[in-house]
């Protein structure tokens, strides 16, 4: 158990952030867990298994040396985002600019972790994290390197949804934080979290004590985090807890290409397919990713569909998110009823 101790300015500090990052290191421990035990994401993993031939062996073994099934992630591969919304390439900058002696600190620390050095390719991922060890400054290229191709393999081609799911997730919170005060935000955060006396608990495997000391807590929605919950409490950064959003089992639906001749006929197939993807709220610029049109393009038909009452949209930070409303969603099930549809 984990005791996050937090005082009064720390409550008036809490902040939310999505991560692509945290998202990347996250996925890492569900091709580790595999089929069986990351259920949840197995389409996203039969995916990964069709792209994997474009990801060189070395990078994959690299990161799955510093990335282990459980227990500890080194605090330099998870820096806490500046922004609500910040880029892979801003991320990776943090890691770029790590201090050699603190990596060198938390590679010992995780190569004294033995219990996972076990199983098929253990002996080759050890070598390669004691080669790190020797030379923390120039293994932080390779690492960066590895971390950027997985990435661009493994979860930019998913990123817009994602991405749509987390924002949701924090729209989610911040309206409770705004009807009921902090009590409300936190509960319900994750099953294995509490918050009672100025005092988050998360279970874990090991018992621990940490204390915010006013430098915040930071609350990051990570849809591979499920179903654990991810700790950083290293300073001088703000500590951090990642978890599973709300919706996760939306995440992978499909949606089909063909909405139905019926509602074509009536809203267009391009306003029709759209209507199918805003089952999460998107920006413009995740939709028009999804539907590869620009977002001037875009932007027309998600105002003519707003305008219709199909859709509606909120601010969320400098973006407006727009997802569908109840008639929108009856109006897709009825379509979705129709003997050709």
């Amino acid at each position: 158990m984990i005791h996050l101790h937090i005082t009064a300015a720390d409550l008036a500090s809490v902040r939310f952030a999505t991560s692509p990052l945290m998202e990347t290191i996250a996925s890492l421990r569900t091709l580790a867990a595999g089929r069986q035990g990351r259920h949840l994401h197995r389409p996203w993993i039969d995916r990964f298994a069709e792209r994997a031939g474009r990801l060189r062996k070395r990078d994959l073994d690299l990161l799955r040396a510093l990335v282990r099934p459980q227990g500890y992630i080194p605090d330099f591969l998870v820096p806490p985002p500046a922004r609500r919304s910040s880029t892979f390439a801003d991320a990776l900058a943090q890691v770029t600019d790590a201090d050699p002696e603190i990596v060198a600190q938390e590679l010992a620390h995780l190569a004294a972790h033995r219990v996972a050095q076990h199983g098929p390719g253990g002996e080759g991922r050890r070598a390669l994290l004691q080669g790190l060890l020797h030379r923390p400054d120039a293994g932080i290229s390779p690492i960066t390197e590895a971390l950027e191709a997985y990435h661009r393999i493994a979860i930019a081609p998913d990123w817009p949804r994602i991405d749509a799911l987390l924002n949701h997730d924090i729209a989610y919170r911040l309206d409770a934080l705004a009807d009921g005060g902090v009590d409300r935000m936190m509960s319900g955060l994750h099953p294995s979290v509490t918050f009672a006396d100025q005092t988050l608990k998360i279970v874990k495997y090991y018992e621990g004590h940490a204390d915010c000391g006013g430098r915040g807590l930071l609350l990051v929605p990570c849809a591979f985090a499920w179903p654990d919950v991810l700790v950083r409490t290293a300073q001088p950064a703000s500590p951090s807890i990642s978890y599973s959003p709300r919706g996760l089992g939306r995440l992978w639906e499909k949606h089909p290409e063909q909405t139905g001749p019926a509602l074509a006929d009536v809203l267009g197939q391009t306003r029709a397919a759209l209507l199918a993807q805003l089952d999460l709220p998107m920006s413009t610029s995740q939709a028009a990713t999804q539907m590869a049109l620009s977002a001037p393009t875009l932007s027309v038909h998600l105002q003519a569909l707003r305008a219709a009452g199909l859709l509606t949209s909120r601010r969320a930070g400098r973006q407006v998110l727009y997802s569908r409303t109840e008639l929108g969603d009856r109006l897709l099930s009825e379509a979705g009823r129709q003997p050709n549809a």
